[in-house]
């Protein structure tokens, strides 16, 4: 073996077909379909089966997979000389996170970007999914929010702490209180923000030990809708301080500190392995890093 049929599995493990692998590297779907004949007799082990049009990988080829693409991204990191003139990038690189974030920073992060890079195109995908599948497959390169238990290969950097606020309008019958009382929040009903819909969380189980228990009438997906919703309705919202500032103008709710202790959440970042060494993913690094640092402390 050598190491350009590393490269041939690489390309048909990422795309899934000859074809497919054939384009990735700017041959014909004949050369590749030989150089998998290849593969097969110098591994002993069909590698690919056919399922409809796509080739399957064999549990083989699936053992060899993360090995494969760290080892080939490794060798390009190798040849490809480092990247020392942003202005000259010309890359799309694929964030994702919740509406809350993007809310607070996307624009502020693409605004950066955009005088830093002008080559530079930065796509946010919705956070729908805390799994890092989409990290392994190099289909995000860098992922933004609450973890919950990363991978042991995958990298990860807090980016700040945050606790989580009570937040109704600014005509609200509460907004006339100093601060609020556990009976506040049973009294009144909230919105509650749950990627999966939950109806129970941290508030519900502090309320449920003082003997009380809040009236969640509508829940969504998002805490910019959550947010939304309690600027211009009687719902209360439970959403992390950090993004308060930035999703609503100021002046149009009245935050409030919640009347029990509720544990604080990271915002982090994560990415992959083969990203760590490239210089434009350092750069996007540091950039979310410094325009998440600079805003966080803006007033409520």
């Amino acid at each position: 073996m050598d190491l350009n049929q590393l490269v041939d599995l690489d390309a048909l493990l990422r795309e899934g077909s000859v074809a497919g692998a054939a384009q990735r590297l700017h041959i014909s779907a004949p050369a590749m379909s030989r150089r998998l004949a290849r593969l097969r007799d110098a591994l002993g082990d069909p590698l690919f089966v056919l399922a409809g049009r796509r080739l399957e990988p064999t549990p083989r080829a699936i053992e060899l997979g993360q090995r494969v693409h760290a080892l080939v991204d490794d060798i390009r990191g190798v040849l490809v000389p480092p990247v020392t003139d942003l202005t000259q990038v010309d890359r799309t690189l694929t964030l994702r996170a919740n509406d809350g974030f993007l809310g607070a920073w996307a624009a502020r992060l693409a605004e950066r970007a955009a005088s830093q890079a002008p080559g530079v195109t930065l796509r946010f995908l919705p956070r729908a999914a805390k799994d890092m599948e989409a990290l392994r497959r190099g289909e995000v390169d860098l992922d933004l929010g609450v973890l919950n238990a990363p991978a042991p290969e995958i990298h990860s950097q807090v980016l700040m702490k945050t606790s989580f606020v009570a937040v109704v309008r600014q005509d609200h019958p509460l907004a006339r209180k100093r601060r609020l009382a556990p009976a506040d929040l049973a009294q009144w009903p909230h919105v509650s923000a749950s990627r999966r819909g939950r109806l129970c969380g941290p508030i519900d189980t502090a309320l449920k030990g003082l003997g009380l228990k809040r009236r969640i009438v509508v829940v969504v997906p998002g805490f910019q809708s959550a947010l939304a919703m309690a600027a211009s309705s009687e719902l209360i919202a439970a959403v992390p301080r950090v993004v308060v500032p930035w999703n609503l103008p100021p002046g149009s709710v009245k935050v409030f500190e919640l009347p029990f202790a509720t544990p604080e959440v990271d915002i982090s970042m994560s990415w992959h392995p083969r990203q760590h060494a490239d210089a434009v993913h350092r750069w996007l690094r540091e950039l979310v890093k410094s325009t998440t640092a600079s805003f966080e402390g803006r007033r409520l």
